[in-house]
């Protein structure tokens, strides 16, 4: 399973890079506007750092508009994936940029079937947004098992990527199922990296390590 960062810092971007864990970086007006960096600028800065997927968001709703700023985030860096929400004309956008080669992903996805429209309509991800769905007494997770389910079932090559991610029993759960991407925050992804037993037992070997050289020291 990949990692993507679910992020716009850039020092974090750096830092799960250099761990040797992040294969990309999703991104969301949201995120953007916490950080003091002009958009397009921190999108090609995020690029150079991952050299790998970085999805950027349309920020229109029309057709016409949202299909402008997509074809302008495309030209940005090789490794733009431009994120289209789900609606109507966000579809539309996604087929037309599908057939021009530009790599999308489809965003604010709650259901199996909108997963399955935006696959149709040629997306490269589809972002199921997990966490929001158990926020309002959903199973997020129950809703990717369902369109792995279906995606495996036509052979679509659309990737998924588990999206709103909480905590990691998420990403655990988006291993067990077979997700193709979970996108994590960076204080989930160190969180990762915990178990109390791991903690006790660096412990243990330090304390016992501090002994024998005392011993060896007599």
């Amino acid at each position: 399973m990949k990692f993507f960062l679910d992020t716009a810092n850039i020092e974090q971007i750096r830092n799960g890079v250099h761990l040797g864990l992040v294969d990309g970086v999703t991104t969301n007006p949201t995120l953007v506007s916490k950080e003091e960096a002009v958009f397009e600028e921190r999108i090609v800065e995020i690029c150079q750092v991952v050299r790998g997927p970085v999805s950027a968001e349309v920020v229109a709703t029309d057709f016409e508009t949202m299909l402008s700023q997509a074809r302008s985030l495309a030209s940005l860096n090789e490794h733009v994936v431009v994120k289209i929400p789900m609606t109507v004309d966000g579809m539309r956008v996604v087929n037309v940029l599908s057939s021009e080669g530009v790599k999308t992903n489809v965003t604010l996805v709650f259901s199996a079937l909108q997963a399955l429209l935006a696959a149709k309509a040629g997306a490269s991800y589809v972002s199921p947004f997990v966490g929001r769905l158990d926020d309002v007494g959903n199973d997020g997770m129950q809703l990717v098992q369902e369109i792995i389910e279906i995606f495996s079932n036509y052979g679509f090559a659309t990737e998924v990527i588990v999206a709103s991610v909480r905590h990691p029993m998420h990403v655990l759960q988006a291993a067990l199922m077979g997700a193709d991407v979970a996108t994590i925050p960076y204080d989930v992804l160190l969180k990762l990296f915990n178990h109390p037993l791991t903690d006790s037992g660096l412990k243990r070997f330090m304390s016992d390590w501090q002994m024998y050289e005392r011993k060896q020291q007599q």
